[in-house]
């Protein structure tokens, strides 16, 4: 979503950073872009403006002007007010569903994702915060909308209200209430209709429901691919009904991201969350403090260990951990490893989100690398026997033609996978000695400090800076061995030019 605009940006902090000491005409420089950068990016003009301006008299400061690194300092500056347009009032992701049965209202225009939206909110809700949750359509125009969510809550396990043909939207809305008080429900979510522009008609049944349940939260829904639009419905929404917060959807789409910038600082009302995608899983918690560092390109480590967490089996990794240990690192051990990237999301996903390595990502591509690699590798060593794959020293010369021919590739391409597996070994076997391996492990399953990373090692209070340094330290290498053990920093180094495009 960020991506057109994490380019731009990136591209004028690399200037700055580039440059020892910054004058007044630098940062006017930089800022101008930057601001073009936000306009591009479908940013309302008066939020370009006024975050540039909040900017510039940070940034234009005796402090920074003087200081060591003042390009970094100025990258600071962005990032800290690109949080401060995003965040909204109290926690991101929280709900005020206190006294039983507790209303959430959902509006918004038609095909901006509310019933999916719904549906995605009431599993959240029953399975993190085990709540019981009754859902209601109240959209009596569009035919077959309310089997629809009829269909969805089978999919999910969450109860929907049965379906009376001729009621109103209110009528349904008062029975809807009714049977959260009488079944005992935790929280009863309303999904109202949309039309595809703002009218007096939808405005008036809105109202009136509102009136009839007076809900603890109303949830505007609204498309992020719409752009500067979003903004104004969203306006026109607080301004008639009165909102408590927003749920952006598609923001894995390939919109400029304008309005998520935009709709906090207009509105004044939170993102509280984001949808990602149509299962019904795909719901974040929007953090200004994740989203800032992403469009700057300091990566989200913090979303990395939580998607590790919740890919990695504690056991299996214990005993990976074990064997890592005593040096051992065959062909299964390299397998899990490469299905555990797949599951968090390819190499793209894991390099999105590691500090300073957006940059690589594109060299990779440009080099015709992308994760068809890690099917070709997995079928390589899906071609060997147990035996092989338990010992790969065994792959002499007529072995590796047969595994390779059963693969559909070349023999060139297997003695990569068997270079990269030895590296990784020799890798792992240097780690285990250090304790580092013991230490990595913890933290991806949560036994360590905040987060879960070990003690001290909390991402979310490192300095970006500090974290990109020590991935080049590392010779600025992929999360390769990140799957099974979290802690391994090096995209084994074999991949390079493995199962280049023809």
């Amino acid at each position: 979503m960020f991506e057109n605009l994490s380019d731009r940006l990136s591209g004028v902090f690399d200037r700055l950073t580039k440059q020892g000491a910054l004058s007044e005409d630098d940062v006017k420089t930089a800022l101008r872009e930057v601001r073009v950068a936000l306009l591009e990016a479908d940013v309302s003009l008066p939020v370009a403006r006024d975050f540039v301006k909040a900017v510039q008299e940070k940034a234009t400061g005796q402090a920074v002007t003087k200081s060591i690194t003042p390009g970094q300092q100025v990258v600071k500056i962005v990032h800290d007010e690109l949080q401060h347009v995003l965040r909204g009032e109290g926690e991101p992701g929280e709900l005020k569903i206190d006294s039983a049965p507790a209303p959430i209202l959902l509006v918004g225009l038609q095909g901006g994702g509310k019933t999916t939206t719904t549906g995605k909110l009431a599993k959240r809700l029953t399975e993190k915060n085990g709540k019981r949750v009754l859902m209601a359509s109240l959209d009596i125009y569009r035919p077959a909308a309310q089997k629809q969510l009829a269909i969805l809550g089978t999919q999910i396990g969450v109860d929907t209200l049965p379906i009376v043909a001729g009621e109103s939207a209110v009528q349904i809305a008062k029975r809807a209430k009714q049977q959260a008080t009488l079944g005992g429900y935790d929280v009863y979510m309303l999904d109202t209709a949309g039309r595809l522009q703002i009218d007096e008609t939808l405005m008036k049944e809105v109202e009136d429901v509102r009136d009839a349940v007076n809900p603890r939260e109303t949830l505007l829904v609204v498309d992020g691919l719409t752009g500067q639009v979003a903004v104004e419905v969203a306006e026109e929404f607080d301004g008639k009904i009165g909102i408590s917060g927003v749920v952006l959807t598609r923001m894995d789409g390939d919109g400029r991201g304008g309005a998520a910038l935009s709709m906090r600082a207009v509105t004044g009302k939170p993102i509280k969350f984001v949808g990602l995608g149509e299962k019904m899983d795909a719901l974040e918690t929007f953090e200004p403090e994740r989203v800032a560092g992403r469009i700057l390109g300091m990566g989200d480590i913090v979303a990395l260990v939580e998607k590790a967490q919740e890919t990695i089996e504690a056991e299996q990794a214990e005993r990976m951990m074990k064997r890592f240990q005593k040096g051992q690192f065959n062909m299964n051990d390299l397998k899990n490893q490469l299905e555990q990237m797949q599951k968090m999301g390819g190499m793209e996903g894991i390099m999105g989100m590691m500090p300073g390595m957006g940059k690589m990502a594109k060299q990779m591509e440009g080099a015709g690398i992308d994760d068809r690699i890690l099917k070709q590798q997995i079928a390589l060593i899906q071609s060997m026997t147990k035996r092989e794959r338990a010992n790969p020293q065994l792959l002499q010369a007529s072995r590796k033609k047969r595994i390779a021919k059963g693969a559909g590739m070349e023999v060139s391409e297997l003695n990569k996978l068997l270079k990269m597996q030895r590296q990784m070994g020799d890798m792992m076997k240097k780690m285990g000695k250090g304790g580092m391996l013991k230490q990595a492990m913890k933290g991806m399953l949560g036994k360590g400090g905040g987060a879960g990373m070990p003690a001290g090692m909390d991402p979310s209070k490192m300095d970006p800076k500090a974290m990109e340094a020590a991935a080049k330290a590392m010779g600025g290498k992929l999360p390769g061995g990140l799957g099974g053990m979290g802690g391994g920093m090096g995209l084994p180094p074999g991949l390079s030019g493995f199962g280049k495009k023809k």
